[in-house]
């Protein structure tokens, strides 16, 4: 579907939500053929990949998003992630606007959260005791085999301890469609590799986290070959309430006592 504006930027959800309402916003329903209607538009239409968002989570917006939309930029949040330039009292309001937007994409080609920090292990370790690490080696494989000019991006990454998470970004489309294309590809790859219909409803959606972490894999990798390419950090907010007890105590867990994660936090 081709529009004038110059970006539009999906927000993933699964569920009716108080969305920013600027134009640059298209809130999407992912895994729509598996829910019920909730009267925004749905991942199952045009080219998509809607009944795998029980293991893509988010990416199925994302799939959709890069097959079915024509605008110069394309990003991804989420319901309650956002990007903003700077916090205000009223959160909401800090949201990332068209004008601003149309400012950040006029200087940069590819906007990004601020990193994680990750300060007791690096992004491998984390991985392997909070989930498991069966996961990225399957990755590590694939990337040998298929795209081994990405191979010294992934080993350089997976032992950084900052990485750029949460799949959300801005970026150029002709950029955008490299890295789905890239993405995509290893993910389908990785289905055949590893048994996962059978694990829990968490565990399951372990292709939404691999993919977190080969964002930086592609993006190391794309930096060295387009040093031209401008890449901007802004900040993000995020919408809901967070457990810091658990979220603590479950990561040291993990970390300490190899109990890996059960929930989400």
């Amino acid at each position: 579907m081709k529009k004038n504006n110059t970006c539009k930027i999906v927000i993933a959800t699964h569920k009716q939500y108080d969305f920013p309402q600027d134009e640059c916003y298209l809130p999407i329903h992912v895994g729509r053929v598996l829910g019920e209607d909730i009267g925004i538009q749905g991942d199952n239409v045009g080219v998509n990949i809607s009944s795998k968002n029980p293991y893509y989570c988010e990416l199925t917006g994302l799939y959709w998003a890069w097959k079915n939309l024509s605008y110069d930029f394309v990003g991804l949040a989420h319901y309650r992630r956002h990007f903003c330039i700077v916090e205000k009292k009223d959160k909401f309001n800090s949201i990332l606007t068209m004008a601003q937007v149309t400012d950040l994409i006029s200087n940069n080609e590819i906007i990004l959260p601020k990193k994680r920090k990750y300060y007791i292990t690096n992004i491998y370790q984390h991985y392997a005791r909070c989930h498991a690490k069966e996961h990225l080696d399957a990755v590590e494989v694939i990337i040998k085999k298929e795209y081994p000019s990405y191979h010294e991006s992934y080993k350089k990454v997976i032992n950084k301890r900052s990485a750029f998470m949460f799949n959300m970004f801005i970026m150029r489309k002709d950029i955008l469609d490299e890295y789905c294309s890239w993405l995509f590809d290893i993910l389908e790859k990785l289905e055949h590799s590893i048994e996962y219909k059978t694990l829990s409803d968490f565990d399951k959606r372990l292709f939404g986290r691999v993919s977190e972490r080969l964002f930086n894999v592609w993006l190391e990798n794309f930096k060295k070959r387009h040093p031209e390419v401008r890449v901007k950090e802004i900040n993000f907010l995020y919408f809901g309430n967070v457990n810091y007890y658990s979220k603590i105590t479950g990561f040291l867990k993990a970390i300490f006592l190899k109990k890996k994660y059960k929930k989400s936090f």
